[in-house]
């Protein structure tokens, strides 16, 4: 067992802190184990304590309910290889296909670490405005960049961490020219904060350069740089660490993780609130379980406190702040915005909700170009209706090239999801969910969530038997996950199902001027196959009550 400096009389005894298994009835800061300082960057105080009942105050802004639809650019230094996924890991995991890749173009990872791999990364043809002016076109209303993954980099001038995309790489702001091209195209605009778990996740680091010191780089390029700014690996290993996918089950900072220190959680706390003190963000996604450190430090609660009073005191009162957890129980579901990655619910939530993906891998991966692996716009589009019936967003990661660019297939993929929004987007912003999110065959063999959310592409495929259902004031949209062969039958919309309390007065095809022929039965609202196809993705039924049914 390692031991720990308790940061806090009073406080549970280590053990308890080994075997804690997380669960949201947890005590709040009072038995954290690190309780951060915040002297040096100081808490925004107002309505919002950093405690779990606070917290409770918050309600999730209407711009955000109405938004629908966010681009990320999940991109930072492991895109320099474009290699996919948590290269900056298994790079270090001997007999990997990274590390046999990074061998193969860099060198022993002894002697070309991560920390050279940043070196390498210059960014050189980084265009924000460009791909801003494409995102918008998409739809989307709402932009993420990611602040720091994993890997710990910061990319932006941060004043914590020395180990940024101003002082190395690419020498430029990131971030600062991410949110300035976003606000420009009037989106609103997000970070995302990974870098929590760096302590655990560069462990296998420590078998190559992850040890290295300042007084090591004498004469190097990192000359002056301290390595242990970037992998934070002065500690004992986790248990197990040298199995590539133990940390997993560590991910809540339990069995066996190795626990960080006072310095660490310090750090982590400062560095994140300069992040928000400096760009005022909409939107901060962190990578966690509830909250960044939590259960043993208090370093998120503190994080969550001030991105909520500093928001109040950015707009005049009101806290226009979206703040993204995973693996929410129903009342953490009241304190910030459930992230589901790679996967939806498969009901109506009764709390706005998120979804993240990605057309590729989060991180750029040659080799899926090369095979045109990518998800297809018509997918994208599916998912964005499917998740919008059950009263969530889709945040949808376009990965970026080293350089800064993306290729021609993810131009394909973004072009074609802006043409559809431009036939159809009435029927996905500012909407809400209707009685019923949907019917049919998909929706009734969908699959189960798991740990933070993984049930993408695991259940029946959409068909033309897929309807999903939103709603905007008399107007209800069916929507059709596919073309239709054989006519259109809604079985949600007949008289037997009771679920319009008044009559349907007209249906109407989005993007096409042809007068639909259509009745409703007892059994559904039934409507003759159309002649005009807009589109393939998913086909839009616009149907007005003669009344209102609020």
């Amino acid at each position: 067992m390692h031991h720990y400096r308790i940061a806090r009389a009073g406080v549970a005894l280590l053990s308890v802190f080994l075997s804690y298994t997380y669960t949201a009835r947890a005590e709040d800061a009072a038995a954290a184990m690190v309780i951060v300082n915040t002297n040096t960057e100081p808490m925004q105080t107002g309505k919002f304590a950093p405690t779990w009942d606070s917290l409770r105050q918050y309600q999730v802004p209407q711009w955000f309910r109405d938004a629908k639809f966010g681009i990320w650019a999940h991109w930072g230094p492991q895109c320099e290889p474009e290699h996919g996924d948590w290269y900056a890991r298994f790079m270090y995991q001997a007999g990997s296909k990274d590390n046999q890749f990074h061998i193969q173009h860099y060198g022993p990872p002894d002697q070309f670490g991560f920390k050279d791999v940043i070196h390498e990364w210059k960014a050189e043809n980084w265009d924000p405005d460009k791909l801003m002016a494409l995102y918008k076109r998409a739809g989307a209303q709402y932009f993420f960049a990611l602040a720091n993954h994993h890997d710990n980099f910061d990319n932006w001038d941060s004043r914590y961490q020395p180990w940024n995309s101003v002082a190395i790489g690419p020498q430029k702001d990131l971030v600062g020219g991410w949110a300035r091209a976003a606000r420009a195209n009037g989106m609103r605009f997000g970070v995302s904060v990974h870098a929590a778990h760096a302590w655990t996740w560069y462990e296998p680091a420590q078998d190559y350069d992850g040890k290295l010191t300042r007084a090591d780089g004498k004469g190097k390029w990192w000359d002056g740089l301290d390595p242990q700014d970037l992998y934070a690996q002065n500690h004992a290993r986790s248990v197990d660490s040298n199995k590539p996918n133990k940390i997993h089950s560590q991910w809540n900072w339990g069995n066996g993780a190795s626990l960080p220190d006072q310095a660490y959680c310090d750090k982590f706390y400062n560095r994140t609130i300069d992040l928000i003190n400096k760009y005022h963000p909409d939107l901060l996604y962190f990578d966690d379980t509830a909250l960044p450190l939590w259960p043993v430090s208090d370093a998120g609660l503190k994080i969550a406190a001030d991105f909520y009073n500093s928001s109040m005191a950015w707009h005049g009162g009101r806290n226009e702040a979206v703040l993204f957890g995973k693996i929410l129980d129903p009342q953490q579901r009241q304190c910030m915005v459930w992230d589901i990655e790679r996967g939806a619910s498969n009901q109506i939530e009764p709390e706005p909700w998120q979804t993240d993906t990605c057309i590729g891998n989060w991180h750029y991966d040659r080799a899926l170009y090369n095979r045109h692996r990518y998800k297809s716009a018509k997918t994208v589009i599916q998912t964005l209706c499917d998740v919008v019936s059950k009263n969530g967003n889709l945040l949808l990661n376009i990965p970026v090239r080293g350089d800064g660019t993306i290729d021609d297939d993810e131009l394909t993929v973004v072009q074609g999801i802006g043409d559809w929004m431009a036939v159809n987007r009435e029927c996905i912003f500012d909407t809400r969910p209707w009685k019923r999110c949907g019917e049919g065959p998909a929706l009734d063999a969908a699959a189960p969530l798991t740990a933070q959310g993984f049930n993408e592409g695991k259940g029946k495929a959409n068909g033309a038997d897929d309807i999903r259902f939103t709603v905007k004031g008399q107007t209800l949209y069916a929507i059709e996950l596919g073309w239709p062969t054989n006519g259109v039958s809604i079985h949600s919309l007949g008289t037997n199902a009771k679920l319009l309390d008044h009559a349907i007065g007209s249906v109407q095809l989005l993007g096409s001027p042809e007068k639909l022929q259509w009745q409703q039965t007892p059994n559904a609202l039934e409507i003759t196959e159309p002649t005009n196809q807009p589109n393939a993705f998913a086909v839009v039924y616009k149907i007005t009550l003669k009344r209102s049914w609020f």
